[in-house]
């Protein structure tokens, strides 16, 4: 069982850009230290706390800052960019560090696209009935399945057309996500009609990563490629986005077998207390996501007490906060090992967000020791 990491170039609160790029740094030469598999990088926009924009950019300063960690995107948004294009940033990075380079695509660019049009589409792609009564959490096997995020009231937020028309060129419309998929493999692989280079022949593993059940774990398994399900940011969808992956998977020169990757986001300290008092400020940075505000500078945990709260509030991020796995390292590694249980996964996937850079920092260490003890 393997521990990766997911960072999202958190910028806190007082804090700058540089501030959190130099963290992310630090963070993946220590995490190569602790003995972490992967280290990915989210791509994130218009979001105040979070630098993680460009991910190619940030991927190849962690490659020159590390030695033998992989290092990779988590995921790149195929909506914004065209398959050539994401090809020839990683083959650059793989021309200079061969062998260590992760291509995790997504679709959530597209997915934001249909929201913005209006069309109110949710993570599995369909149209939520807001009328309906809502699935109510459940302890699957020792795991808690939330009820689903509604995204309709977001979608209707103009903030995410306008936000959508700037990632674009004026007029672009973006293929089916299989169809820039099958773009990327083929550039890599040297049966597209066009050669990019540097990128064809790139050692470089394609992963997809998804929300759900939808279109990115079909197009995940038919073409036998690895799939990372996202229970921390869709929990209530991550057994279904798994079964889905597993059910459409297909051999391939990649896999014989499905291979899939949990998220989780943790926090850990010595003990407890000290590990809830260093994860407060979730709640409230979560709330600044799903308001349409894009991710806040995340508050230090007398601001985030601050915060009044309200009835909504509290429904608007309860997901997120409830699926959230905080404490000292036995307790963590406890609920994490029910994570892989459930899920099957063969890798877990470790995000981590505190105010102060060197919390985090032994919040991964004590974790990566933990996890190794026998």
């Amino acid at each position: 069982m393997t521990l990766s990491i997911l960072d999202l170039s958190p910028i806190v609160s007082g804090a700058t850009a540089g501030d959190a790029l130099r963290n992310t740094i630090d963070l993946a030469r220590r995490a190569e230290g602790f003995g972490y598999h992967r280290y990915w990088l989210a791509e994130h926009h218009f979001a105040p706390g979070v630098a993680s924009s460009a991910p190619a950019v940030l991927i190849a300063l962690v490659a020159a800052a590390t030695s033998t960690i992989r290092v990779g995107s988590g995921a790149v948004q195929l909506g914004y960019q065209t398959p050539v294009a994401v090809v020839e940033q990683f083959g650059i990075i793989d021309a200079l560090y061969p062998g260590r380079v992760d291509l995790g695509l997504g679709r959530s660019g597209q997915r934001r696209a249909e929201l913005a049009s209006g069309r109110g589409a949710d993570k599995t792609g369909n149209t939520q009935d807001t009328s309906a009564e809502q699935p109510r959490a459940r302890i699957v096997d020792g795991l808690l399945i939330p009820p689903p995020f509604d995204w309709s009231r977001l979608a209707q937020d103009p903030r995410l057309a306008f936000q959508a028309s700037l990632l674009q060129q004026p007029g672009a419309q973006t293929p089916d996500f299989a169809e820039q998929v099958d773009d990327v493999l083929a550039f890599l692989n040297g049966t597209h009609r066009a050669h990019a280079v540097p990128g064809e022949g790139a050692d470089v593993q394609v992963w997809i990563l998804g929300s759900s059940g939808g279109q990115s774990a079909r197009v995940a398994g038919e073409r036998g490629l690895p799939f990372a399900a996202n229970y921390h940011v869709a929990p209530s969808n991550v057994l279904e986005a798994v079964e889905a992956y597993r059910k459409a998977f297909k051999p391939s020169k990649t896999l014989a077998e499905p291979y899939v990757v949990v998220s989780a986001d943790v926090v850990v300290a010595d003990d407890e207390a000290k590990a809830r008092e260093l994860a407060a400020g979730y709640d409230l940075w979560v709330r600044s996501i799903r308001t349409g505000a894009g991710a806040m500078p995340y508050p230090t945990p007398a601001e985030a007490a601050a915060h009044v709260w309200t009835a909504a509030d509290r429904k608007l991020v309860a997901d997120r906060v409830d699926t959230r796995f905080v404490g000292s390292p036995r307790q963590v590694v406890e609920r994490l090992n029910v994570l892989r249980r459930v899920t099957g996964a063969d890798e877990l996937l470790i995000t981590t967000i505190t105010h102060d850079h060197l919390a985090r920092v032994r919040s991964y260490e004590l974790l990566a020791e933990a996890w190794n003890r026998p």
